[in-house]
């Protein structure tokens, strides 16, 4: 019975076309990493097979051994890539070939830079290994076979890259994918067993299925001989893997580029015994802040592939670790719904959970330079730790990083230790601010009376900052005090002539405070006199358990409902417009005068005013009168 064709020719995705243009300039100077791609892809396709056939063993159609085979013809200047694993059917070549059907997408065509290395990091981030084919070949063939189904069930897939794809049926015997590069005039010297077998030991040797080639010793050359070591790397002893290996094997789970920037390789042993090696990569992925599945973690069962993206694993904030976790325990049919109800993964997330953090750690604490980089690139997420992993905040406390008033940068770099470490004498709290970013955080008016006495405050400017830093409610036994949320006292740092004046500035302001309550009326809380203020004539503040201005303004803008706390007006009753004002006997004016302090102080808290045209003339107005 012959086959119907039902040949097609379709169009790339516009972002296949995009993207096929970007990685044959990006990627050019690096194109034998094509075959690593295919290799990877390869390997892929015979886990997610063996991972199937455990419910559905007719899947192995009676072919276990398992093999990716590389051959190259010189004649029809051809390198063929094939594999005997779960195959594709005429759906899913064009889904999996012809667009990019996953979450991140546009997060990933954002961050291109036009810098060509940069945007290179980014198209090994998104993983789509397939399409560096075109590197090196101006036509690509795919034949492939979903397993269990019939051999007339093969697809034909074909394009030049230029924008269409051919698809039809074909006959296909056996299972799996062949991928056949037709190179292009000038990648002859890929035509060339020692170039091909250099370049898989060199980006696949660990690949733990055996990856063979035709022998071309003479009398054998119809002998396939295998090219890689084929054993799981994890398994193997510390002291056997390079470094080299280490990152190789990175970037074939990561599909990244670049090196690692630190790992970890543990057995465990006891009551459970498992393997794990996990990978910080050395920049953030493109969909880090995506809410969609992320790529994460592999997990094994006895070095038998069972899911990408395990989940349970590792906590959410740690979604940017990759690696490998393989289990001698678990059973083989384990599924996502068996994850979320066992006590061993829970035991294994909770064990791999410290096993990073150590790493953060020991990378802190010896490694400043590559730290620095680290959280410059994840430190956003791992405050996000703060409010996820209470078991293991002391931890994240001492690995978080801060700007502070007296660094003079707003590069995170300070340590909670750091900032203990040289508090002031009768200091007893640890100061921080949080605003709408660093400028804003540096000059605020709160900040005053600190900067005059040296005390050294943390800004914050990062979204999470909001809500992180108010559950870290302690450090090595000092509070952590926001200095825009209720009194802040600092009377163990002043002598007894300080206290002397402030209390007299205060006594002499009372009947002002009555005024100004009675003028502002429903638009405060209360209004009082403060010592954090030198150079300023007011703030505004709210009380110790308020919403913070700026965490309100954050919800406000993602279209949360927030209760309309009103502000608490804070006066610096020595500056000169204070005095001013205290002496003003005609009312019109003292109401005027009043409202424009409470204006000032709105606009300087980063808010803005209800009705600035209003704030505008009665400004014009008391300064004609000047």
């Amino acid at each position: 019975m012959s086959t119907e064709t039902h040949k097609e020719t379709l169009g790339f995705q516009a972002e296949v076309k995009q993207l096929l243009d970007l990685m044959i300039h990006s990627l050019y100077s690096n194109k034998e990493i094509f075959l690593r791609e295919l290799i990877s892809n390869a390997s892929d396709a015979i886990d997610r097979l063996r991972f199937d056939a455990l419910s559905d063993a007719s899947l192995y159609e009676h072919d276990t051994d398992f093999k990716i085979r590389v051959s190259f013809d010189k004649d029809a200047r051809t390198i063929t890539v094939a594999d005997n694993g779960i195959g594709m059917n005429r759906e899913e070549a064009v889904e999996h070939l012809g667009t990019i059907a996953k979450s991140g997408t546009r997060e990933f065509f954002q961050a291109l830079t036009g810098d060509q290395q940069k945007d290179a990091n980014l198209i090994g981030q998104f993983g789509v290994g397939f399409y560096s084919s075109f590197v090196v070949a101006d036509r690509v063939t795919v034949l492939t076979r979903h397993a269990g189904l019939k051999p007339g069930h093969g697809v034909r897939w074909e394009s030049n890259g230029q924008g269409e794809y051919s698809i039809e049926n074909i006959e296909k015997p056996s299972r799996g994918t062949e991928v056949i590069l037709h190179l292009r005039e000038d990648e002859d010297e890929l035509l060339n067993g020692y170039r091909l077998r250099s370049i898989i030991r060199k980006y696949s040797d660990h690949i733990t299925l055996p990856i063979v080639m035709k022998s071309e010793e003479k009398d054998k050359e119809d002998e396939w001989e295998v090219v890689n070591t084929a054993s799981a790397l994890w398994t193997r002893s510390r002291n056997e893997i390079s470094e080299e290996e280490y990152n190789e094997f990175y970037k074939h789970i990561s599909h990244d580029f670049s090196d690692p920037l630190a790992y970890t390789h543990s057995r465990m042993e006891g009551t459970q015994e498992y393997t794990l090696l996990l990978y910080v990569p050395s920049q953030a992925p493109f969909d880090l802040y995506t809410r969609e599945v992320h790529h994460g973690v592999k997990l094994y069962v006895r070095r038998v592939f069972i899911m990408d993206d395990a989940e349970k694993l590792m906590p959410r904030y740690l979604r940017f670790i990759r690696g490998v976790i393989d289990s001698n325990d678990l059973p083989l049919n384990v599924s996502r719904e068996i994850l979320q109800q066992n006590r061993m993964i829970d035991a294994i997330r909770s064990n791999s959970t410290k096993k990073v953090l150590s790493l953060f750690t020991d990378m802190a604490r010896n490694s400043p330079e590559k730290y620095a980089t680290f959280w410059q690139e994840f430190g956003r997420v791992i405050k996000e730790g703060l409010l996820e992993d209470h078991n293991n905040r002391d931890t994240l406390a001492k690995l978080l990083r801060f700007a502070t008033s007296t660094s003079g940068s707003e590069t995170q770099n300070v340590s909670l230790e750091e900032y203990v470490g040289r508090m002031k004498e009768g200091q007893d709290k640890i100061y921080y601010i949080v605003a709408d970013s660093y400028a804003a955080a540096k000059d605020s008016p709160l900040l005053e009376i600190f900067k005059k006495k040296g005390i050294e405050v943390l800004l914050l400017s990062d979204p999470v900052d909001h809500l992180a830093l108010p559950e870290l409610r302690e450090f090595d036994g000092k509070q952590l005090q926001s200095v825009s949320k209720g009194e802040v006292d600092l009377s163990k740092l002043e002598d007894e002539q300080e206290k002397e004046e402030q209390q007299k500035s205060a006594d002499e302001a009372k009947d002002l405070l009555e005024r100004l309550k009675q003028v502002l009326g429903e638009e405060v809380k209360d209004v009082r006199t403060t010592n954090r203020l030198t150079t300023s004539p007011a703030c505004l503040v709210v009380d110790e358990y308020g919403i913070d201005p700026s965490l309100k303004r954050l919800l406000q803008s993602a279209g949360q409902q927030i209760p309309n706390d009103k502000p608490i007006l804070e006066i610096n009753p020595q500056h000169p417009l204070v005095v001013r004002i205290k002496g003003e006997a005609n009312e019109r004016l003292f109401s005027d005068w009043a409202h424009v302090l409470f204006d000032q102080s709105v606009l300087s808290s980063g808010e803005q005013l209800e009705n600035p045209v209003t704030f505008v003339n009665r400004l014009n107005s008391l300064l004609a009168q000047l």
